[in-house]
């Protein structure tokens, strides 16, 4: 990699040391891409729909205060991982292997994610819940660190858009398949798979075993199918004091990888307003187009399904014309149909403008791992996905908050979800300064 070997800035995948080149069977990557579908169940179930409005009305003392408690507890989450995330990605880049990483972290978040069981609908299991869901989402985040970085030993530079964008539609499939288990064999069902007592909310409570179980079957193709990279040799203990050395060289010598960093804070700004149109899509749906709220649900499982065909589709024009002309293609199209939705007034249009720029969706989040899969030094590459991790976290409270001041403001919400549209023009300007990742 020229810019880690001759310190060069600019983003080349030649010259790569043989690691980076190295390739697996069809069957090892679609086990590879088969985590997406598994990981995706606890953000879809957990963290997203059911047990986020259990908690916040079951369990917490009211949904003011629940959704108060929730959202420092992801918060909470988010600092841990966006700090932690460089420094064990330097100690896995040391030691070599990551499937052992992927293992730890997978089994923290299955194992807090069974016990979610326990959490009954009472004010008394509050901190249980929310403990749970910390180390849940610890485990979640730090296990996707790892599992990104696997992909450039797997396939080759001119295969890696197609196989991160199929992971990211595997991911939406799962999710949605996963949602679609839970609410309809135990949330609502009649006569649920098991005999369970509605009135301690087993129902509900079912479905978090359900996620623990699926996240763990889903992963096992990944630890029996997929090989992994060599090992240094190096323990445990040399790996965390070479990999905080690295670190420190790192950033050091940051001025080797600025493009690396330019780009990491490109998509920074654009996942913030990407995240940002999820955490009020519904609120805007519901105040402005008086939705319901089983209306949000459909329009919100809607628009999973349109970022899976997008990410898949898109995952052939990664390959054909590069990661970065996918990324401000995908921010045009996340802009154009976004601006509109903040125009219209018509119900129709907003569901069709709405599924538009969920075909988007997927795509510029697929070519952001796939970009910097091809561009970062192979000796640093799980270090580059933490601090990949932490560029999708370090200012994750900006675009809520400017959405909440500029309506408050302003008394609008169009014009308070406006703020959005600056999140993808700035990243875009951004990734326009960023030098595209060369093919071989």
């Amino acid at each position: 990699m020229g810019a880690h070997e001759s310190g060069q800035a600019g983003l080349s995948s030649r010259g790569e040391p043989s690691a980076r080149r190295a390739s697996s069977s069809t069957p090892g990557l679609v086990s590879w891409a088969f985590y997406d579908w598994a990981s995706s169940a606890f953000a879809s179930v957990i963290q997203t729909f059911v047990f986020a409005a259990y908690f916040t009305r079951l369990v917490a003392e009211n949904e003011t205060v629940g959704s108060v408690q929730w959202g420092n507890t992801l918060s909470a989450a988010a600092i841990v991982v966006a700090i932690g995330g460089p420094i064990l990605g330097a100690m896995a880049d040391q030691g070599g292997r990551r499937k052992p990483w992927i293992a730890a972290f997978t089994a923290l978040c299955v194992g807090a994610t069974a016990l979610l069981w326990f959490v009954r609908p009472s004010l008394e299991y509050v901190w249980l819940a929310l403990l749970l869901v910390w180390l849940g989402t610890i485990g979640e985040e730090f296990a996707a660190i790892f599992y990104n970085a696997m992909l450039p030993s797997l396939v080759g530079p001119d295969r890696l858009g197609r196989w991160s964008g199929w992971g990211w539609s595997l991911g939406y499939a799962g999710g949605l398949a996963s949602l679609v288990v839970a609410l309809f064999a135990f949330v609502r069902a009649d006569h649920p798979w098991f005999s369970l007592d509605r009135a301690a909310a087993e129902h509900v409570r079912a479905t978090f075993l359900l996620v623990a179980v699926w996240y763990l079957l889903f992963a096992m193709p990944l630890f029996l199918g997929t090989p992994d990279s060599r090992g240094t040799g190096k323990g445990l203990a040399r790996a965390a004091r070479d990999g905080l050395r690295q670190l420190s060289d790192s950033i050091r010598q940051v001025r080797r990888y600025r493009d690396i960093i330019r780009f990491l804070v490109a998509r920074m700004i654009y996942i913030d307003g990407l995240a940002t149109v999820f955490a009020f899509g519904g609120v805007y749906a519901a105040g402005t187009f008086k939705m319901t709220e089983e209306e949000i649900l459909i329009f919100g499982i809607a628009l999973n399904v349109t970022a899976g065909v997008g990410a898949a589709l898109f995952a052939w024009v990664d390959d054909w014309i590069g990661s970065k002309p996918t990324i401000l293609l995908s921010l045009v199209g996340l802009m154009v149909p976004a601006t509109l939705i903040l125009l219209v007034q018509s119900p129709t249009l907003f569901w069709a403008f709405g599924l538009l720029l969920g075909v988007f969706v997927g795509p510029v989040q697929a070519a952001s791992r796939s970009f910097l899969a091809r561009v970062a030094p192979a000796p640093l590459l799980t270090e580059m996905f933490g601090l990949y991790a932490l560029s999708g976290k370090a200012t994750a409270f900006l675009g809520p908050l400017l959405v909440g001041w500029g309506t408050y403001l302003s008394g609008s919400q169009r014009l308070g979800m406006g703020t959005v549209i600056i999140f993808f023009v700035v990243g875009f300007l951004l990734m326009l300064t960023v030098p595209p990742d060369r093919k071989p």
